[in-house]
């Protein structure tokens, strides 16, 4: 079991530090462990699988389309906005 550090999983999933604990609390990220008062770390398998996630959401998704954090399909540009 490996676990990583909040500036790691930034540097794999490239979200900032803020964008993170919005996913996270929203049930959208893995959540984190606390290791101390003023420590955290997340379980590197469980960063992998959300990542893996992402992926398959691509590589199932109509050709142009992206899916936001939310997990909803956005199939044309700004879609998002109406």
């Amino acid at each position: 079991l490996k676990l990583l550090s909040k500036r790691q999983v930034r540097d794999r999933v490239l979200y900032s530090f803020a964008h993170i604990d919005r996913l996270e609390k929203a049930g959208l990220f893995p959540r984190r462990v606390r290791l101390g008062q003023s420590r955290v770390g997340w379980v590197e398998e469980e960063i992998t699988a959300w990542l893996q996630r992402k992926i398959q959401a691509r590589d199932s998704s109509p050709p142009g389309a992206t899916v936001d954090d939310g997990e909803r399909l956005i199939t044309a540009p700004f879609d998002f906005l109406h």
